[in-house]
Formats: C-alpha cells, structure tokens, sequence
C-alpha cells in the first residue's frame, strides 16, 4: 500500500499561476538511483555596477541570445533589493553568496578598521599567504576575513568535496569572496603584469593550463586594439553626446570620445575599464569549464564569474555616457555567446545559471543637476579633513601634555560613509565620547546633501523611515564599522571625481538590482514581489538539495516551492 502511494506523496504542491514546462528529461536522468536529482552545473554571473533599469533601458539594442533570453526563457525576479549599508563591492559579493549581511558575514566594506587595534586591512588582504603568478601587491590575497560559509562551501560539503568551485574575475575580491572558503581555485587579474594570478592559500603554482592562457598574452592585443563603437554613432539613443563634462579621460586623451584608442602599452589596469575586459573574463571562464572537466562528474560544480569592467566604466563615464551604452551592447553579445556554448557544451537543462549584480550606480550629480534635479557630491577625505580640524580644535587635542601624539585626531578613518573614532585617544585624554559625537553630528549635518549621521552602537537613535533603519542594522558589524554612518541626501554621495559616478548608498539607482534565473528546474515567467540579495543564495540552495550557508537570513524564491518541477529522491522505496 505505501509503495502505491508514495508517488503520489511526491507530487509538487501548489501550482503557478502560469503553466508550468513539464520536467526536463535531462534533470530526471541527472538523478542516479538513491541520489538527489541536482544539475551538472551551478553558473553564477555578477555583472558590477548593473542597474536594474540596464534590463529595459537598452531592450531595443540587445540581440536575441544574451540578455532577452534570459528575460524570456528564464525567471526574473523584478524587484530585488540590497537589504544593507553601505552598497559596496564587497559586500555585495559576500551577500550574494553568502545569503548573510555584513553584521553577520563581516565583510563591512571595501576595507575597514578593527575597532579593538585600530588597525586597518582591506577586505581580502591575507598576511599569511604569498603570491602565485603574480606581484606581492595583487597576490596576498584570500578569504579569510569572511566569517561565514558560502554556497559553493555548502555544496562542496554536501558532496563530501566531490564538487569542484572556481572563481574568475579581474577583481580579487570579486573572485575570492564568490570561491568561498573552499575553493578548488580563484583566479584574479594582476595590473602590473596583465596576468591572471591567485595565490598560496589555493595553490603552490599556477596550473598548466592558466600559464598557457596568460603565455597568449591577451591583454597586449586588447590595448593595441583599443575601444571603438560596435555600430555607427546615429544608433545609440540612449546616451548623451559623445563629448560631456560628465565623463573621466582615459590617461593621454584630451576629450573623453570614441574611438579610444593609442592605449599606452603595457598600461594593463586600462584593460579593466574597456569591454575587452569583460570578454577576457568569459574567455577565461571558458578555459576553466574545458580545461578543469567542470560539469561532466556525478556531482554539481559551481563557477562563479564577475564582470567587472561595467564598474570601471561606470565610475569613469557615469550611467549615460555613450561608452556605457556601448558596453552593455557588446557586453549582450558576449552573454549570448557564453550561453551558447554552455547549452551545447552541457545542455541548456543541465545547467542552473543565474545572473545579478553587486551593486548599482548613480547618476553624475552634475548631469541631474543640468537637468533641474537636487543632487551633489562630497569628498570624504576633504570633509574628514575639516571635520577633523573643527572636532581636534574644539576638543583641544594639541595639549600640551600631548605632545607626542599631537598629530593624532579624535576621527581615525572615514571612508564608506563610515566613521571611525580613536577610542584609545579619546580615553587617554579624558575627553566626553558623547560630546565628540555631538559636535561630529552638528558639523555634518550643517553641510549641504547630508541627510542623516548615524550612531551605530545605539539602536534608539536610529530614528529613520524603513527600509533604511534596518539596511543600517544590517550593515554594522560591531568590531569593524566606524562609530557613525553618514547618509547623504537623495542625489548625493560620497565621490572623489567630479566625472563618472559612483555607489554606496541605500537609493534605488545603488541597491536595486537585476535578478534572472535560467535552465536547470527554472520556469519561464517573473515576479513583482520584493525580495533581498541574501534571498540569491537560499534559493540557489534550495533548488540544490543543500544546507543553506551557516550565516544565510534569507529565503527560497516563491518559484522554487511552486515551479513543479522540484528535484526529488529517486531509486527504490
């Protein structure tokens, strides 16, 4: 009697509220008997500095292959959210696979002080570990700092190490953040040398395969050829015109124009803010799934690429530059054709590939501003600098019994919109914490764009509207954010160029971002429901058959419990 039912036992509850594809063939023969039906394949792509908006805005330029496929075979999750402060890099990556925010994973910025030395690190710095193929500058590198397991940790546990992760991107810590604390291997991109590179804490050496991809020399030929439009001038209706004062030079070029060409040679961190760039990470991904077998064993593997150049020439040109444009356009192409060769590669059933973005960017405060829009920009070490002078001078820390430590300030860091005290200083010299605070708020809060400045250790103070409140919470990690966080107006951010643009913010030009989901157990359709970046990990988890990461705070997707095609044990009863 129980054999007769149990099918019936397993079949998916609820149903969408469009048809439903029945089950692929291929994830019912990925299931041996007495294993859990899982794909060949978990690929993840972080596209940096990807506004939500890039989806729709450049709909008419995009092919057919790349980012239109996905938004029309795949799942889109419309509204997604980055549900902490301040929207950086780091963090961004580390919550997209972590499914955790910076209070719990650590990962408070870019770099950060440890509040108990005042000492200073930068996100993935490893003192421990030495350079592989590259300078001791890009190589000391690993995961270290990151306090929590990530998806592709979970998965190499849940296979007993079976499953093999790699991580690509010409950011180190767009690679070594994704790879997680397990990782068979995360490769990043060395400027001084135009080589991909990784570190001790993976290897001894660099396989064989990578020293032959580096041996081409790639780079070289992507500087001699330089960057020029994809199509004539007249198709791009999305931009303003090729010659603005929005936008940042590329070193040697007296107007920011196309064609960008005459790179200097050699110069290979330039690679980084052309398309190419993006083309050499996804050719590198490539060489990964060919040479290292990924995908062909019993067990998932998992590959996680960022393309990073989208932020580099965000930050150089800002969102409406004809080269952003032009990026996006190339960058579609390159999507189709990675898309391509997965799906006759594995299948397009066999591989669970999902894409999002790290973080957003704003509009240059100069471009709003000619178009009768409040906004602006501060610099943080110009306004640290005053805010120092007017702290240190009120306070009167030139004392004369403080003599040897008379270049001190009250204010050791503020960067990330986060400010950092000298508690010890602050105690050694008997002063009033609560008055240093006082006089820090009154002076930020009398110039212009700063809406808020926070304290972070005392919760009753945070007297703002949601979502804000709780992207505050979410964002402080008590032994390495600052004491106060700045909030500036809508419009406004911290920038250090008046060109280009940047991010940090909790707007929804910084911290809404685009989330698709393709092939493996994934339904055609999308959804308007609200939901976080710590959301991307639990749901890949869940559509894997695993443990979600120790620090996850998010959920499953409404698709997966109601896609009926959920993976299930198979074999005998």
């Amino acid at each position: 009697m129980l054999k007769r039912l149990l099918p019936l036992l397993l079949l998916p509850l609820g149903t969408l509220a469009q048809k439903a594809p029945s089950k692929p063939r291929s994830a019912q023969a990925s299931a041996t008997a007495g294993s859990v039906a899982r794909p060949k394949l978990v690929v993840g792509i972080v596209v940096d500095q990807m506004r939500w908006d890039y989806l729709y805005r450049y709909w008419d330029r995009y092919g057919t292959g790349g980012f239109r496929k996905l938004l029309r075979e795949g799942f889109s999750q419309e509204q997604t959210f980055i549900p902490y402060l301040p929207t950086f890099t780091a963090p961004g990556h580390a919550c997209i696979w972590t499914g955790s925010v910076p209070a719990i994973h650590g990962i408070a910025g870019n770099d950060w002080i440890y509040n108990a030395t005042g000492k200073s690190t930068y996100c993935v710095f490893d003192s421990t570990v030495q350079p592989v193929g590259g300078s001791r500058k890009a190589g000391r590198m690993s995961p270290r700092n990151l306090l929590t397991t990530t998806v592709a940790d979970e998965l190499k546990l849940a296979t007993n190490g079976r499953s093999r992760v790699f991580a690509v991107s010409l950011k180190d810590r767009a690679s070594i953040l994704p790879g997680g604390h397990m990782a068979d291997g995360a490769f990043w991109y060395d400027d001084s040398t135009g080589n991909f590179i990784t570190s001790t804490y993976y290897r001894a050496d660099l396989p064989r395969w990578l020293q032959d991809f580096n041996a081409r020399r790639l780079p070289d030929s992507i500087l001699r050829t330089g960057w020029t439009l994809a199509e004539p001038e007249s198709h791009y209706r999305h931009s303003t015109a090729d010659n603005t004062p929005y936008e940042g030079l590329f070193k040697g070029e007296k107007t920011p124009t196309f064609p960008h060409t005459g790179l200097p040679p050699g110069a290979y961190g330039v690679v980084r803010s052309l398309p190419a760039g993006n083309r050499l990470t996804l050719e590198l991904a490539q060489t990964v799934l060919e040479t290292e077998n990924l995908g062909k064993s019993a067990d998932p593997d998992l590959l996680a690429i960022n393309l990073a150049s989208t932020d580099y020439a965000g930050h150089q040109f800002g969102p409406n530059a004809l080269e952003i444009e032009d990026m996006y356009l190339r960058l579609d192409g390159e999507l189709a054709r990675f898309l391509a060769f997965l799906e006759a590669r594995y299948g397009k059933d066999e591989v669970l590939f999902f894409l999002t973005a790290d973080h957003g960017g704003a509009h240059n405060p100069r471009f709003l501003q000619d178009r009768k829009v409040p906004a602006g920009q501060f610099t943080e070490g110009e306004m640290g600098k005053n805010m120092r002078h007017d702290a240190d001078s009120f306070f009167a820390v030139n004392a004369p019994n403080a003599r040897s430590e008379e270049q001190r300030s009250l204010i050791r860091f503020f960067d990330n919109y986060f400010i950092y005290l000298d508690d010890t200083l602050i105690a050694a010299r008997g002063y009033n914490k609560e008055a240093i605070i006082s006089r820090i708020r009154q002076y930020l809060l009398g110039r212009p764009g700063i809406a808020d400045v926070v304290r972070m250790d005392d919760g009753s103070a945070l007297l703002l509207p949601e979502p804000i409140k709780t992207r505050v919470i979410n964002g402080y990690h008590k032994k390495r954010s600052g004491d106060l966080l700045v909030i500036p107006e809508p419009g406004w951010f911290a920038g250090y160029a008046p060109t280009g643009t940047t991010h940090g913010t909790w707007n929804p030009y910084d911290a809404h971002i685009p989330l698709l989901f393709y092939g493996w157990n994934i339904p055609q359709g999308q959804s308007t429901e609200p939901c976080a970046m710590t959301d991307i990990a639990a749901t890949i988890c869940a559509l894997l058959k695993i443990q979600m990461p120790n620090g996850c705070i998010g959920k499953p997707l409404p698709f997966v419990e109601n896609s009926g095609k959920k993976a299930r044990i198979s074999g005998k009863e």
